[in-house]
C-alpha cells in the first residue's frame, strides 16, 4: 500500500471492521503520534509490556489474594509493597526474560495474555 493510500483504507477497514465512520485523520489513522513521527519501533513493546503485565498480574493474583478488590478500593500498599520487592529493587540487574523468569517462576509466554483477553472479552462482549 501507499503512504497516501493510508487515510482511505483506514477509514473504509474501520468502518468494515467497526461500523464506525472515521470523521478526519487526526481520529484516525493519525490518532497515534508513533504513526505521523515514523516511530514504529514502540508497537513491538506495547505488546511485550502487555505480555510481562498478565504474567506478572497471575502471580500477583494468585500471592496477594483480593488484589483485584483491593485496588477498586485504592489499597495499593500490598501491591506497591509486592513491586517493589519482586521487581523495582532489582532495576537492571536482569534482563527482562530473567526478571520474568525469577518472578513468576516461569518463562514468558503468551497463555496469561490469552487468558485475560479471553475474560475480558466474555465479561464485555459475553462470547
Amino acid at each position: 500500500m501507499k503512504v497516501r493510500d493510508l487515510p482511505s483504507e483506514w477509514n473504509r477497514r474501520y468502518k468494515e471492521y467497526l461500523g464506525v465512520d472515521v470523521p478526519d485523520d487526526r481520529r484516525g489513522c493519525l490518532q497515534d503520534v508513533h504513526w505521523s513521527l515514523g516511530a514504529f519501533g514502540y508497537f513491538p513493546t506495547y505488546t511485550l509490556g502487555n505480555l510481562y503485565a498478565a504474567q506478572f498480574w497471575e502471580t500477583i493474583d494468585a500471592e496477594i489474594p483480593g488484589m483485584e478488590r483491593r485496588i477498586a478500593k485504592a489499597d495499593l500498599l500490598d501491591l506497591k509493597a509486592w513491586l517493589n520487592e519482586r521487581i523495582h529493587r532489582h532495576g537492571r540487574r536482569y534482563r527482562a526474560a530473567e526478571l520474568c523468569r525469577r518472578v513468576t517462576g516461569k518463562p514468558l509466554s503468551a497463555d496469561p495474555l490469552l487468558r485475560h483477553l479471553e475474560r475480558k472479552a466474555k465479561a464485555v462482549y459475553g462470547v
